[in-house]
């Protein structure tokens, strides 16, 4: 990680120290070997040279792998590569006992392409199959490689290794390690398939050369000396090809990381530096716990205001359940309180534990910016919460409207017409039933309009209060309904009146007409600065604020009043809904 602000922990001045060392006796133990091959006369020593060399090039890859992402296992991993090769290197001095050695050793490089293959890029073998197959390709390399010295006194020094000569046990275990190196490269394909086939486009655009040259790297070796001469190439090319296709292995795994988006890290005390020293926006901080971690990909949510879900930046809540299957959440904790969670890649960083400690040092610039981010949601559901407010007044006034064209105006014209019509009558024997027929109508109309008025604004609840009110709607429910009502201290403000009534009103019609209660219960109780509604029945449940207009606009109008609106109704439980309204003292 490039230092930023001049910041630099000592955690990471540790590492660089220490991969700088392990770099410098790599390049000498390659020297030495150098200049060990040119004590044999057998094959030229610069050709030699090229085993170190390629030691040299993993032994680069992997520590430059191991600086950019100190908690991920692929540049240690790089680095054991490395040691294979200058191990394997050791069969061609001319030292007897570091012969012995290196032809014991010759086949690990393989068995570690085989791991990086598997490890890849996480670092960490991710299941059974690709432990069990790593395990197999060092037990090919290690165990199967033993007849390949023990039966052929040619192999090493003077025979040191060998029990005697037994051409038929040789040439049978030489076709069991190729066969079962065979059935190890098979299965590492079967793996890397299976992964390209649950990637992303764009980690499939990375990954699927990077496998495809690996298992070709793998192949060369066996398959080289057999398919080398009918390709016209001699015994030295083909060594040359095979020494180039794995050197080239950790230089496409390198390729592969930068490619990839596996920013370089310098691990979490460099990320907490990097607080310390910077404004941590929401963009900016995703982007540090991105190198941190090595995965691009991250993404940080916060949770909301009731801890019950997760928002996004910009305020939209996130769903667990559609980030995929390689997509992985883990909670960020500050105090007692959810604060937020990352979204990670977990084919990347495939250890939980990196990624809540990369979060509980970001903690509190997390929980800056879950206020921002709840500030936002907040404000969008006002936004939506006054643009329902506008929709419920003008489906009241389309409604009013509606019943005074086709209600009250019908009616006060068909009485012009009779009262038209008694004043033709003048002194006939009809007129007084006429007359009675017109008022009866009159007092129609007046009850018609008297209702209207009524659901606009109750009569009860303008001449004596909210208590009145609410009685009153309570002697009218056809269903037993018991009344809990504390003592109100005189009038409340006029909006908070109008609320509660409607809230109760809209509660015991809900109940009445859906609910298929028994009984009703309704409580009303006048805190210090809050009013505080309860109806209950014991219905069959299932209500939810979005289930219905009634509800809905409820909420809205106890919502703009800055009060709480919460049911509970469990199927077959019932419903309980709770509002609280402030009120002032």
């Amino acid at each position: 990680m490039a230092r930023r602000g001049g910041v630099r922990s000592p955690l990471v001045r540790a590492l660089r120290v220490g991969l700088a060392l392990i770099g410098a006796c790599g390049a000498v133990v390659a020297g030495i070997e150098i200049a060990l091959f040119a004590d044999q006369r057998v094959v030229p020593w610069e050709l030699l040279a090229l085993f170190p060399a390629g030691g040299l090039v993993w032994l680069a890859a992997g520590l430059e792998a191991w600086r950019r992402r100190p908690s991920n296992r692929t540049g240690p991993i790089m680095v054991i590569g490395a040691l294979s090769w200058f191990v394997a290197a050791l069969a061609n001095t001319a030292t007897p006992v570091l012969v012995a050695v290196g032809i014991v050793l010759a086949t690990t490089p393989l068995a570690v392409v085989v791991w990086l293959l598997h490890a890849f890029p996480s670092g960490r073998l991710r299941s059974r199959t690709s432990r069990l197959t790593v395990l197999g390709a060092f037990g090919v390399s290690l165990v199967l490689q033993v007849p390949g010295y023990l039966f052929d006194p040619a192999a090493s020094p003077g025979g040191v290794l060998s029990v005697g000569s037994r051409a038929d046990l040789l040439q049978a275990g030489t076709w069991l390690q190729r066969g079962a190196g065979m059935v190890v490269v098979l299965t590492t394909a079967g793996v890397l398939v299976s992964r390209l086939r649950t990637a992303t486009p764009g980690q499939r655009r990375v990954l699927l050369p990077l496998y495809a040259y690996g298992v070709l790297a793998v192949l060369v070796m066996p398959l080289g000396p057999l398919l080398g001469p009918s390709a016209g190439l001699s015994a030295t090319q083909v060594a040359v090809l095979q020494i180039a296709l794995l050197a080239g292995v950790p230089v496409a795994f390198a390729a592969a990381m930068l490619r990839g988006g596996f920013a370089r890290t310098a691990g979490v005390q460099e990320l907490a530096a990097w607080l310390a020293s910077s404004a941590a926006t929401p963009e900016r901080l995703a982007g540090a716990l991105g190198r941190a971690l090595g995965d691009a990909s991250v993404q940080v949510v916060y949770a909301s205001r009731d801890g019950r879900g997760f928002l996004d930046g910009n305020g939209a809540w996130l769903d667990p359940s559609a980030l995929g299957e390689h997509r992985g959440l883990v909670g960020i904790e500050l105090g007692s309180r959810r604060i937020g969670a990352i979204v990670y890649d977990a084919t990347v960083v495939d250890d939980a534990e990196l990624v809540r400690g990369a979060g509980q040092v970001a903690a509190l610039a997390i929980d800056h910016d879950r206020l921002t981010a709840e500030l936002r949601a907040s404000h969008a559901d006002l936004r939506q919460s006054r643009a329902r407010l506008v929709e419920a007044g003008d489906r009241v006034r389309q409604r009013i409207a509606q019943d005074l064209h086709d209600g009250l105006q019908v009616e006060l014209v068909l009485l012009a017409l009779e009262a038209q019509r008694l004043a033709s009558l003048d002194g006939s024997a009809g007129l007084p039933d006429a007359a009675t027929r017109l008022r009866v109508g009159i007092d129609g109309a007046a009850r018609h309009l008297r209702g209207i008025v009524h659901a606009l604004m109750p009569a009860a609840l303008v001449e004596r209060g909210l208590t009145a009110a609410i009685e009153d709607l309570v002697d009218r429910v056809p269903l037993p309904t018991r009344l809990a009502v504390a003592e109100v201290d005189g009038r409340l403000p006029a909006t908070v009146e109008r609320t509660a009534y409607f809230v109760v009103a809209e509660a015991l019609t809900n109940a009445v007409k859906h609910a298929a209660a028994d009984t009703l219960t309704v409580t009303l109780e006048h805190a210090a600065t809050r009013l505080v509604i309860g109806v209950t029945d014991d219905g069959v449940g299932g209500a939810t604020p979005e289930g219905g207009v009634g509800l809905h606009g409820l909420a809205d109008r106890v919502d703009a009043l800055g009060g709480r609106f919460t049911i509970e109704s469990p199927a077959g439980g019932g419903t309980h809904l709770l509002v609280e309204l402030p009120c002032g003292s």
